[in-house]
């Protein structure tokens, strides 16, 4: 039976998930240079703008020309706001061609925005049929359905296992993959919420069939998680002693990412032979990271804002070397 497709819903009113609490954690230094790595609709920008001093500095990035668009009012509202078009994977070459060494604070808002989800024009959503896109980037990269019409069966399936713990990947990448044979290549959400529909046989009460190969081929095709580790292999070349990290997640993926990169930095290096035997040397010190805060929305928010529910913020600080002062 074919799969049918809710009536696209009313686009929803954008809503910054931990507005308030992401700006509370990375505020370091009212007078320093923050990097917003997710600009979406500005809400966090906006909000750290808010409590900054006159001498501050913003630098915002997103890699969403429509984002980029959408940010053009504030800019020119405030000089101390710099809104670039670039992934946040590319933060520490942003910083290099603006003459700006390290910074007090970065914050990461993960995943899809609700403006690009709620487009049904994008190919995020199987709640509306459209272009099979999915790329946040308009301007570069492959699209979903270029994906689909060119990986063989083997690479659909790891993508829609690894990327959406899709147990029944195996039968919907063969279903993709004899369409194609057949001159019926995926090229819309509806055709491939409607197959996956076909293909997976049991389903989790209250989500729908297509939810896990629709994530998984969204993250693999903007390379997500890829960035993701980009983007953190550069904080501690770049946030100053003092300064924080925040990064909020959606799914379990991104989120182990961020505790494993947190924990091990915040790790105390270990000493070797050598060292052990030589009582009067000095304790080798590697400044590193202190793990702050794991923080949800709380019960009011998830209320009113559906997709907070799945969020999980995690906070660090860049430890500061033996003498120096930490950011107050």
């Amino acid at each position: 039976m074919p799969h049918s497709l809710p009536r696209a819903a009313a686009p929803l009113q954008h809503r910054t998930v931990l507005l308030r609490q992401a700006v509370d954690w990375l505020l370091a230094d009212p007078q320093g240079v923050y990097v917003d790595g997710t600009f979406g609709r500005g809400g966090h920008t906006r909000e750290l703008l808010g409590r900054l001093g006159p001498g501050a500095r913003v630098v915002a990035l997103d890699r969403d020309p429509q984002a980029i668009e959408a940010g053009q009012e504030l800019v020119r509202g405030d000089s101390r706001l710099q809104l670039v078009h670039a992934p946040f994977s590319q933060w520490g070459e942003v910083l290099d061609r603006l003459g700006i060494g390290r910074v007090q604070g970065l914050l990461l808002d993960l995943g899809v925005s609700s403006p690009q989800l709620d487009d049904p024009r994008r190919g995020f959503s199987f709640r509306a049929d459209a272009q099979l896109d999915m790329r946040m980037d308009t301007t570069r990269g492959i699209t979903a359905a270029q994906f689909l019409s060119e990986a063989d069966i083997h690479e659909i399936t790891r993508v829609l296992r690894d990327y959406g713990d899709e147990r029944a990947a195996f039968a919907i990448a063969k279903a993709i993959v004899a369409g194609r044979e057949r001159g019926q290549p995926v090229t819309r959400t509806a055709e491939l919420a409607t197959l996956v529909a076909q293909a997976v046989r049991s389903r989790e009460p209250g989500q729908d069939p297509a939810t896990r190969t629709f994530q998984a081929l969204r993250i693999h095709v903007n390379a997500e998680l890829a960035e993701l580790e980009a983007a953190l292999a550069q904080v501690m070349q770049r946030l100053a002693a003092g300064g924080r990290l925040v990064v909020i997640s959606f799914h379990s993926l991104e989120d182990r990412i961020v505790k494993q990169f947190m924990q091990g930095h915040a790790r105390a290096p270990a000493l070797t032979p050598q060292q052990r035997r030589l009582p009067l040397a000095p304790e080798p010190f590697i400044a590193g990271l202190r793990v702050l805060a794991r923080v949800r929305a709380d019960e009011a928010e998830q209320r009113d804002n559906p997709r907070s529910r799945s969020a999980v913020m995690r906070v660090a600080e860049r430890l500061a070397p033996p003498g120096q002062r930490e950011v107050a």
